[in-house]
């Protein structure tokens, strides 16, 4: 009795992922909508959210894909949800045990450290004041050291020419800055977005070979 009672227990488990594997593929509005894979429909959603950095409604779907999940499948709804907030409120080494916990392949050192960044200069919506005002004032001269940068580089290249006035320098170091910052945001998302699609292929490769055998097995 004790042994069909768990394997019951692991035939449901396995269905709850594979229903969380048919709807990474809808939008957030069908996700919303979605009434009978409710906890699976929510716990995407945190995800996504997550990947926003939105730690608010991270917290928010993911408790809401808790209660309405089975108890044999909360266990892993929290190891994703420990995850999904770790990345949400840039917390990089939460980040990397959340991960091998869930396990999928932990962010490299150089994805760690572009967030440890990116929470220094943006904190999460629950930081103090003291880390916004830290936040700003690194924004600041950040933005402070590329200018001069790119005046200096303009400068450089201008000196075959006979040289620019400074205040020529000044501008064209500030589009040129302006432009260099562009490109990093795009390529940011970017990397972003690659890093999302890995981690969904990663879920999805994992969840495959499950879902095999509960066909086998039906």
């Amino acid at each position: 009795m004790a042994k069909q009672q768990q394997r019951q227990m692991r035939i449901e488990q396995r269905g709850g992922m594979a229903a969380m594997q048919a709807l990474e593929q809808r939008s957030d509005e069908d996700l919303l909508r979605e009434t009978r894979n409710r906890s699976a429909a929510r716990a995407i959603l945190g995800s996504r959210a997550a990947e926003r950095y939105d730690g608010a409604a991270a917290r928010k779907y993911f408790q809401e894909a808790i209660a309405a999940a089975r108890p044999q499948e909360r266990p892993q709804i929290r190891r994703m949800a420990e995850a999904a907030l770790a990345l949400a409120d840039r917390r990089s080494g939460d980040l990397r045990a959340a991960a091998q916990r869930l396990g999928q392949e932990a962010p490299s050192g150089r994805q760690l450290f572009l967030l440890r960044l990116s929470g220094l200069l943006v904190p999460p919506p629950g930081a103090g004041g003291l880390a916004r005002a830290r936040g700003v004032l690194l924004i600041l001269l950040i933005i402070v050291l590329l200018v001069a940068v790119g005046t200096g580089i303009v400068a450089l290249i201008s000196l075959p020419f006979g040289g620019l006035a400074l205040d020529a320098s000044i501008l064209l170091g500030l589009l040129l800055a302006v432009g260099a910052i562009v490109a990093l945001v795009l390529f940011g998302r970017r990397r972003q977005a690659r890093a999302a699609a890995s981690r969904q292929e990663q879920a999805a490769a994992q969840r495959q070979p499950t879902n095999r055998a509960a066909r086998r097995r039906g």
